[in-house]
């Protein structure tokens, strides 16, 4: 089943705009519950809700990877991890 780029869940981080600022809002489960590893690793590299987070640059339309800083630090992700991450536009307040 293909996932919205917007929806009930928000913004799918692979949809964000290079270089537009973003906060985390929440790490979606794999359909089915299985892949809750991924779900996991996303969440203890910081993917926590309310963290500021943005693509620094990609590999190309459709491509992987896709550079992402979450917080201080910067990750490579593949477009089918980011697309677990969602976000909403603009940075939290407390950031």
């Amino acid at each position: 089943m293909q996932h919205s780029q917007q929806g009930s869940e928000g913004m799918r981080l692979h949809a964000l705009p290079i270089g537009q600022w973003a906060t985390v809002r929440r790490v979606l489960p794999g359909a089915g519950g299985e892949d809750d590893a991924l779900m996991l690793r996303l969440l203890e590299i910081g993917f926590v809700p309310g963290e500021p987070v943005r693509i620094m640059a990609s590999a190309g339309f459709g491509r992987d990877p896709l550079a992402v800083r979450v917080g201080h630090t910067t990750f490579a992700l593949r477009r089918h991890e980011a697309d677990r991450i969602c976000v909403t536009p603009g940075v939290a307040d407390a950031h």
